[in-house]
């Protein structure tokens, strides 16, 4: 079965420019479940031989679709069907937690960890005094072995006993010394993902990325947690459950 077959074919006469009827054709194809998450698009070259259209044309079709987040490109890999994953802001948990809650495995490379003393940006956001000792991590996260986020987290110095007590999850390693927080402070705001950023995770410069910064508390109120986290715009979608009363 070709492309073309599974999704359909342009209408006759149909006035739209081919490359909004192409983008039409793979996005009610998306949301009709007929390509599920992870699917592989064909090459451009494809597309334009079995849709009798210049390959400019399907570059712009696709390059929009990518920019909506319906489509991913990976590099040396192709262009795929979007995998997204649904983070809630009404429940503090972490990276691991919401992935093994979807049924996806969670993994790290470290970038650095390390311990020292608290900078005044990290004093005034953890409520320490100067010269107080921290921990520091950064890592990208994985699910299923595809790059998700960049994680930039320091920790109160008290609440671990060394860089060492991580493996996969810092909230497993915060929980285990009884120092897991209970509440959180968030802030979510779009970014580009630029140079080395954009190469950890393995997309374009520029790519569309989501910036969540956290300040989370333990359960006596004292600040255990600064973490700014960069998601992939393409694979995350942020809810949250509103309420009137």
């Amino acid at each position: 079965m070709t492309f073309s077959d599974q999704i359909g074919r342009f209408r006759e006469g149909n006035p739209s420019p081919l490359y909004l009827q192409l983008q039409q054709l793979i996005r009610d194809a998306i949301s009709g479940k007929i390509l599920s998450q992870g699917d592989a698009i064909p090459p451009e070259r494809d597309l334009a031989v079995e849709y009798d259209v210049s390959r400019i044309t399907v570059r712009k079709a696709i390059g929009g679709l990518v920019e909506e987040g319906l489509l991913t490109r990976r590099r040396g890999a192709g262009t795929f069907v979007a995998e997204r994953v649904e983070k809630s802001f009404s429940k503090l948990s972490s990276f691991t937690e919401d992935m093994a809650a979807r049924g996806r495995a969670a993994s790290s490379s470290w970038i650095a960890r390390s311990a020292g003393q608290v900078t005044p940006e990290e004093a005034m956001a953890l409520g320490l005094s100067p010269g107080a000792g921290v921990l520091r991590f950064s890592r990208i996260r994985f699910a299923d072995g595809e790059p998700m986020a960049l994680e930039f987290s320091t920790i109160a110095g008290y609440c671990l006993a060394s860089v060492d007590a991580v493996g996969d999850s810092l909230y497993t390693a915060l929980e285990a010394a009884g120092n897991r927080p209970v509440r959180a402070l968030q802030r979510l705001r779009a970014v580009p993902f630029l140079g080395e950023h954009a190469k950890m995770l393995g997309v374009d410069p520029g790519h569309a990325g989501l910036l969540i910064e956290r300040r989370a508390f333990l359960r006596d109120g004292r600040p255990a947690e600064v973490t700014r986290s960069y998601y992939r715009g393409d694979a995350y979608d942020f809810v949250a459950e509103l309420s009137d009363v």
